[in-house]
């Protein structure tokens, strides 16, 4: 399950970071304004250059993926420039062009997140990943994968949760949460043959969020997780409180 959830993370931040936030605008045209830009074959500068565009040459942009432009040249060549150059470009009728990035209010629009988290859960520790979906600036619903690895033993669950956010406009913004999910314990090997159970528990917790630059945001949280133990050896529930801070990526 670790190496499930690693690569599951690196996979979805790929999709986000290097896949991109394609911009819905229509194509527009710009003027090269440095010396030459460069064009690569792929949206990053690992790609290699195959096409060079000279000053005063009009391009039209067709999208944005994170920090490269797709250009189409008037000769029909297509390729990727760098964000620095394209920061220079101008506009037809000479004016400078005006590169958006995501800015706070683009954060408390967003509609999805996605993020990786770590932290302890108990004396155990704990890795997350995410995934939620905003119905407006106060609510979102929110898929929660981990696992913890501790001296005695490991889990892996899967949880389900709703997060109220009272104060979206906040640069700091709090929010609550409240969930429940599906938790398998595995005892680590003994004497004694280790018995798995897989339990439901309850969450209730609240956190910190905060934009830091572009489309990336700091996530801080503390929660109750509430064990409802099957057993009939036991007469208790089991609970554990649980913290986590990570980075997430919203669009």
């Amino acid at each position: 399950m670790r190496f499930l959830i690693f690569f599951l993370t690196l996979l979805a931040f790929s999709s986000v970071a290097n896949a991109g936030f394609w911009s819905k605008d229509e194509p527009q045209q710009v003027k090269i304004a440095d010396p030459y830009i460069e064009l690569h074959t792929g949206p990053g500068s690992a790609y290699p250059i195959f096409y060079v565009i000279e000053r005063g040459q009009l391009v039209e942009v067709i999208r944005r993926k994170t920090d490269m432009f797709q250009l189409r040249t008037q000769d029909g060549k297509e390729g990727w420039a760098r964000r620095e150059q394209m920061a220079r470009t101008l506009s037809p009728n000479g004016e400078p062009v005006q590169i958006k990035d995501a800015t706070q209010s683009d954060f408390i629009q967003r509609r999805w997140e996605l993020g990786v988290t770590g932290g302890q859960m108990g004396e155990a520790a704990v890795l997350s990943i995410y995934g939620g979906y905003a119905f407006n600036k106060f609510l979102s619903a929110e898929i929660t994968a981990s696992e913890s690895i501790g001296n005695l033993s490991s889990s892996i669950s899967l949880k389900g949760s709703m997060l109220a956010q009272p104060f979206p406009d906040w640069r700091v913004s709090p929010f609550f949460s409240l969930g429940t999910g599906m938790m398998e314990t595995r005892p680590l090997p003994t004497l004694v043959a280790p018995k798995q159970t897989t339990n439901q528990f309850g969450q209730v917790g609240i956190g910190l969020r905060t934009h830091i630059t572009r489309r990336f945001i700091f996530r801080f949280e503390v929660n109750e997780i509430n064990i409802f133990s099957a057993s009939n050896e036991r007469d208790s529930n089991e609970v554990f409180t649980e913290w986590k801070m990570g980075f997430g990526v919203f669009f």
